[in-house]
C-alpha cells in the first residue's frame, strides 16, 4: 500500500461525505498518475469502511498535495536523528543518542549491550542536489558521538564559518544511552571552524557558568546576531531549573563573537522567575513530599527561547509557566560587558498577566491544582514576522515518560503581544489526534499511548505560514494569516523507513513510525527537517502564501540569521 493508504490504517480517517470526496476530486486532478489514483481510491474505501468507527480525519488529500518530496537521505537507517544546521551546501545532523549498544525493545525500559548505535557523530550532508543529498563525512570521537553524551543542538553562524554544537548527558530511559551522572559525562557547547565543510576542525569548548561559579546544563539555544555588527553575537541558552533561587539562572546570555579565534566565550547576562509565579513562596514548592511534587508539577522552567530580530526581546517558554516576554534591550546593547547583568527584573510580561493553558484554575494569579491530564507544556515560542503575534507549540510525549502526558498531547497557539505586559491567547491550531474525541478510541491503542506524540515541536514561521515539525503527525504548514482561525494548509506525511537501528524508546515504538522533530530550515524556496527515525527530508510546498516561502533565501525558527530582518521589515504593517 502506498503511505496515503498506510497513513489511513495506522492513523485512521473520517468520510466527511461532500468534503471528503471533493478533496480526493482535487488530489486524483493534482496527480493523475495510476499510483496515486489507486492510493487515493483505496483511501476512500478505508474511510468508507470505518466511519463507524467514529476515527477522526488525519489530513485532508487536497492540503496533503500542497507538499511535494525533493530529496531524502535516511542516514545509514540510524535512527535517534537530531538537530540540524545549515552551511552553504551541506546539512550537520546530531544525534540523539550515544555511541553505546543499549538495545530497544518493542516496551519497557532499553537495555542489554548487543545492539550498536551506528554513525553516532554530527553527519554531514552535501546538498548541492537537493533531489539528491548525501552523507559526505562524520564528526565522530572525541568532539562527538561519544557515550553517554547527545549532540542534540546545532547552529551554524556563516559570517564566520563557526558550528555550534550543544553536547549533554542524554537519559538512558528515553534516549537509550548509558545510564552515569553529569560528572560522568560532562556538558558543552562546541565550536568548530568550517573553512573545510567537510571536515570541520575543533576549535574549542564552553561549559556553561553562573555567575555564581556554577556549571548549569543547557538544553535549547538561540543563536543572535547583531544586525548593526556582523562580527558580534549572543548565545541564548536555556538551562533550565526548578529552583526559585534568583541567582540559579533559567536563561544565560554568552557572548561568543571570539569563538571563531579562539577566543573567550563571556557570559553577559542571566536571570530566573519562577519565585515571581503565584505558590513558588510556599513550603510545598517545589516539592510536597520527597516523591510528590508541589505547585506546577516539577515543571516550572525556561525550556526554550526565541529573540526578537534586534534583540530588544526575548519570548519564553516556560512549560508549566506556559509563555513570557522579557526585556532584553541592555543586553543588545551591552558591546563592552564588563559584568553579568540581572534580568530578573526585566519581565515585561508578569507571570500574574501570563497568558493560561492547560491549568486549573485557569487564572494567572491561582496557584495551579497538581495537573493530571492535558497540563501546559511550554515548548518553542517564535516570534511572526511583521506581526504583533507569537507562535508558540507545546511538546507531550506518551504516558511511557509520564502517566500524565498522552493524549491530547500538544498543539500551536497564536498569541497577540501587541501589549506585552498582557500577551492573550488569540487562536490555536490542532491536528485530529490532538482532539479529546481521538483519546481513548479505537485507533489510540495502549501502544499509542505508551510510545507515541502526536504533538507540536519545533515551528520556523513566516508572515502568514507556520511551519511546524509535529512528531507522529509529521510536518503541518499552518496558514495563520487570520489569527483567530489558523487553518491546515498542508501536511507531510514521509513513507517511514521499514527498519532502523535505534528506535526512540519514547517516541517511535508506537504504530507510528513517523518523528517530525527539528526546527524546519527554509533555505532557497526549500524545507529542510529531520525526522528522528527517518533521516533528513527536503521538501516543497506549493499551498495558500507559496510565494512567501519560495522567496525566502534563508530562515530558521532559532536564530535570526537569513532573511528574518528582512520578513521583518517588509512585513511590517
Amino acid at each position: 500500500m502506498g503511505v496515503l493508504a498506510k497513513t489511513a490504517t495506522s492513523a485512521g480517517c473520517c468520510c466527511m461525505s461532500g468534503r471528503f470526496m471533493k478533496e480526493a476530486v482535487l488530489y486524483l486532478r493534482k496527480r493523475p498518475t495510476m499510483a496515486r489514483i489507486f492510493a487515493t481510491v483505496l483511501t476512500l474505501v478505508l474511510c468508507l469502511a470505518m466511519a463507524d468507527r467514529a476515527a477522526p480525519e488525519v489530513f485532508a488529500t487536497a492540503s496533503e498535495s500542497n507538499v511535494t518530496l525533493v530529496g531524502h537521505d535516511p542516514l545509514f537507517n540510524r535512527g535517534m536523528n537530531a538537530a540540524l544546521a545549515i552551511y552553504d551546501h551541506y546539512v550537520y545532523v546530531g544525534n540523539r543518542t550515544d555511541s553505546s549498544s543499549i538495545c530497544v525493545g518493542a516496551t519497557g525500559t532499553p537495555s542489554g549491550d548487543n545492539c550498536p548505535h551506528p554513525h553516532p557523530g554530527v553527519l554531514i550532508v552535501d546538498i548541492v542536489d537537493p533531489a539528491h543529498p548525501k552523507v559526505v563525512g562524520e564528526i565522530g570521537k572525541p568532539y562527538a558521538g561519544n557515550i553517554g553524551v547527545t549532540t542534540r543542538e546545532l547552529r551554524v553562524w556563516p559570517g564566520k564559518k563557526l558550528l555550534l554544537v550543544m553536547d549533554f548527558r542524554c537519559s538512558h530511559l528515553i534516549h537509550a544511552c548509558q545510564s552515569g551522572s553529569d560528572a560522568q559525562f560532562p556538558f558543552d557547547i562546541a565550536f568548530f571552524d568550517l573553512t573545510d565543510p567537510q571536515q570541520p576542525r575543533f576549535i574549542s569548548r564552553y561549559v556553561p557558568t553562573s555567575q555564581a561559579g556554577k556549571q548549569v546544563k543547557p538544553h535549547e539555544m538561540f543563536l543572535w546576531v547583531d544586525p548593526g555588527d556582523k562580527n558580534r553575537a549572543l548565545l541564548y541558552l536555556s538551562t533550565p531549573t526548578i529552583s526559585k533561587d534568583p541567582s540559579s539562572p533559567n536563561l544565560i546570555v554568552a557572548d561568543i563573537s571570539k569563538a571563531s579565534q579562539s577566543g573567550r566565550v563571556v557570559e553577559i547576562a542571566e536571570g530566573n522567575w519562577n519565585n515571581l509565579y503565584p505558590g513558588t513562596d510556599q513550603a510545598d514548592y517545589p516539592l510536597a513530599s520527597r516523591d510528590t511534587c508541589g505547585p506546577y508539577d516539577c515543571n516550572l522552567f525556561v525550556h526554550s527561547m526565541s529573540v526578537s530580530v534586534d534583540g530588544t526581546r526575548a519570548f519564553l517558554s516556560m512549560e508549566a509557566g506556559q509563555f513570557l516576554i522579557l526585556n532584553t534591550a541592555a543586553v543588545a546593547k551591552d558591546t563592552s560587558p564588563d559584568k553579568v547583568l540581572s534580568l530578573n527584573d526585566d519581565l515585561i510580561t508578569s507571570p500574574l498577566n501570563r497568558p493560561i493553558w492547560g491549568q486549573t484554575p485557569a487564572d494567572p494569579h491561582a496557584v495551579p491544582d497538581n495537573c493530571k491530564k492535558a497540563c501546559a507544556n511550554g515548548h518553542s515560542a517564535v516570534k511572526v514576522p511583521g506581526r504583533q503575534l507569537v507562535l508558540t507549540t507545546d511538546e507531550v510525549y506518551g504516558t511511557f515518560t509520564d502517566p500524565k502526558f498522552g493524549c491530547p498531547w500538544g498543539w500551536e497557539r497564536l498569541i497577540d503581544v501587541s501589549d506585552q505586559a498582557h500577551p492573550k491567547i488569540v487562536g490555536e491550531f490542532k491536528i485530529p489526534q490532538d482532539e479529546r474525541s481521538f483519546c481513548g478510541g479505537p485507533y489510540d491503542d495502549a501502544a499509542t499511548e505508551q510510545f507515541t506524540s502526536y504533538s507540536s515541536h519545533n515551528p520556523t514561521v513566516l508572515r502568514d505560514l507556520a511551519i511546524v515539525a509535529w512528531h507522529s503527525g509529521g510536518l503541518q504548514v499552518t496558514d495563520i494569516s487570520d489569527a483567530a482561525h489558523p487553518v491546515r494548509a498542508a501536511g507531510y506525511f514521509p513513507e517511514p523507513l521499514k527498519t532502523v537501528a535505534t528506535e526512540d524508546p519514547a517516541l517511535s515504538r508506537g504504530a507510528s513510525k513517523i518523528v517530525m522533530w527539528s526546527y524546519p530550515i527554509i533555505k532557497d524556496g526549500l524545507i529542510y527537517v529531520v525526522d528522528v527515525r527517518n533521516g533528513l527530508y527536503i521538501v516543497r510546498y506549493a499551498g495558500p502564501h507559496a510565494a512567501e516561502l519560495s522567496s525566502v533565501k534563508f530562515l530558521e525558527g532559532n536564530s535570526n540569521l537569513g532573511d528574518a530582518a528582512a520578513l521583518e521589515r517588509s512585513s511590517a504593517p
